[in-house]
């Protein structure tokens, strides 16, 4: 199965509950850190979510 690295580039000051939720089911608590989860349609999911705040890299 593929991965993906996700990366949190901004902060979620000022965003949706939903946002921040999103942000923490991710693993991502930090900006500038860096996670791998499989390329799953319920992690894309979360990630387009939340698209603004973070960057998305194939692994």
């Amino acid at each position: 199965m593929a991965k993906i690295k996700v990366t949190k580039v901004k902060s979620a000051i000022n965003r949706t509950q939903n946002q921040k939720r999103t942000l923490q089911a991710l693993g991502l608590k930090k900006i500038g850190q860096t996670v791998e989860h499989d390329d799953t349609p319920n992690i894309l999911g979360m990630v387009n979510k939340v698209q603004h705040l973070v960057s998305v890299e194939t692994v």
